[in-house]
């Protein structure tokens, strides 16, 4: 990955994640120290750099996946990682927005490893602190010269944002459907996930000048590998471990959440899948042997099966949209490893 101190080109996705945060996370910190108080703190403790009384802390913001995205989209086209830095943070500021806000909704009361921000500034504070990151990432595309590149840009993601948000929609609508079906499943993650993943390729084709069919290419390559991701994240939130994943495993299903395992479970029309419909279609709180059976009885229905199979015909679309285009071969090298972290990932 190019960066201002010189060229340093690595495969590794650890690396290059790791890299991609280093040029990013100088300008979330600029962008939320332009924050008044106490929406600053709120912002900076779900980032994890303080604590509840403003104490610097180094808890960690996440992995920093849609801005190295968008980097490594600009670099596989010939363009520099410099002119996709305003697109990577901006990306980074709306996810966050969009988890502030998705854990109040769900009512998480962890994320990361420790008490979800909700959890210790309150509803309303988290969902302002939402608010405020969402104007920050705005402001960010709205200063990245030249003015035609960032119309296009602010255009990418305001799409993107609201299929976010229909998605978001949908997701909460499931909760109190007992007809769920596995496509319009599918539907809403590829709006609650796989649109900001499809923008932040598109936006990295767009800071490297890409045509056209090159933005489509790499868009589409964020399409699936962003529904990719959220089959192995609704993996993980059934069978995942708690402490790799920082957030309790079962939640989900206490709250008897139409996850993507658990519709093709329910969808199966096995007599597991039947007994599943019976336990989630219940009035009375899930106890913790509900979920316990309710866990076996999406693997004993397929949802399991089917999710890990869907993640890798996911995972095998991306990787066929990335090679619609000419890339860097370095460039492409990496993007391809953030497609295996993703798919195998275990937090």
């Amino acid at each position: 990955m190019t960066t201002a101190a010189g060229t340093t080109h690595t495969t590794d996705p650890w690396q290059i994640l790791r890299q991609a945060g280093e040029l990013t996370e100088p300008r979330i910190r600029a962008a939320l120290d332009r924050l008044g108080e106490p929406v600053r703190t709120v912002a900076r403790y779900h980032f994890g750099w303080c604590d509840a009384e403003g104490r610097p802390t180094d808890a960690g913001w996440g992995k920093g996946l849609r801005g190295a995205l968008a980097l490594g989209g600009a670099e596989a086209l010939g363009g520099s990682v410099e002119a996709a830095l305003p697109a990577a943070a901006a990306l980074e500021l709306v996810h966050n927005f969009s988890v502030l806000h998705d854990d109040v909704m769900d009512q998480d009361a962890t994320r990361r490893g420790r008490p979800a921000t909700w959890t210790v500034f309150g509803s309303a504070q988290a969902v302002l602190t939402g608010d405020a990151l969402w104007v920050l990432a705005m402001r960010e595309l709205a200063a990245a010269p030249p003015p035609a590149r960032c119309a296009a840009a602010v255009d990418e993601l305001c799409r993107a944002l609201l299929e976010l948000v229909s998605g978001q929609g949908s997701d909460l609508a499931f909760e109190e459907r007992t007809d769920v079906g596995l496509e319009e499943c599918l539907a809403m993650a590829a709006g609650k996930t796989g649109a900001l993943f499809a923008a932040a390729c598109g936006l990295g084709a767009l800071a490297a000048d890409g045509t056209a069919s090159q933005v489509e290419a790499l868009r589409g390559f964020g399409h699936h590998l962003g529904l990719a991701f959220q089959l192995v994240d609704d993996l993980l939130g059934i069978w995942g471990d708690s402490l790799t994943t920082g957030k309790p495993v079962g939640a989900d299903l206490r709250r008897r959440k139409k996850s993507l395992p658990v519709v093709a479970a329910l969808s199966s029309g096995t007599p597991a899948g039947r007994r599943l419909a019976e336990l989630y279609h219940h009035e009375r709180p899930m106890r913790s042997a509900d979920v316990v059976r309710a866990t076996a009885l999406v693997e004993e229905a397929g949802g399991r099966r089917w999710a890990e199979r869907e993640a890798a015909r996911q995972q095998s679309m991306a990787l066929d949209r990335l090679a619609e285009v000419a890339l860097d071969a370095r460039a492409a090298q990496g993007l391809r490893s953030l497609v295996d972290l993703v798919t195998h990932r275990s937090s």
